[in-house]
């Protein structure tokens, strides 16, 4: 068995799709009857439709969940955000962990989590190439010093 899909109910589709589309370059690969599917795994389904199949209300923007998406270039995609045609809601401001991974967490039009950060490897290479010897690499961002050594030495 393996996981497929992700899904999220959404209130308009088609505004969610370019949203998706727009800011994290999820492409449309099947979209029928109310149900949409992205690259990447995730799936949007009409509010109305989720209601029908469920005979439950859905709740939007309850925070007990999130998406997450790794760019490497944050400053790039803060840009994107800045320059989207929409307002973006943020659930947290740009960010850095005390790990070192810098990290943005805003909201989708329906109010879904998403956070976007940079990834461990890439974080841990940026601390090495700034002159951290692998072992404070391996102390500041939490990863075993076997994998600090393959992902700064490729040993």
């Amino acid at each position: 068995m393996r996981l497929k899909n992700i899904l999220i109910v959404v209130e308009d589709i088609e505004r969610s799709k370019r949203f998706y589309r727009d800011l994290f370059g999820l492409r449309t690969t099947a979209d029928f009857d109310g149900n949409v599917v992205l690259t990447e795994g995730l799936a949007l389904q009409d509010r109305r439709v989720w209601e029908r199949l469920v005979q439950k209300e859905i709740v939007y923007g309850d925070g007990d969940k999130e998406l997450y998406f790794e760019e490497n270039n944050l400053d790039a995609f803060l840009k994107k955000l800045e320059a989207y045609p929409e307002p973006i809601r943020y659930f947290h401001k740009p960010m850095e962990h005390t790990w070192g991974q810098r990290v943005v967490r805003i909201c989708d039009p329906d109010g879904h989590v998403i956070e976007v950060g940079e990834a461990m490897d890439f974080v841990a290479r940026r601390f090495y190439e700034a002159g951290m010897s692998l072992e404070e690499v391996s102390e500041k961002t939490q990863l075993p010093l076997d994998q600090i050594r393959r992902i700064c030495r490729g040993e």
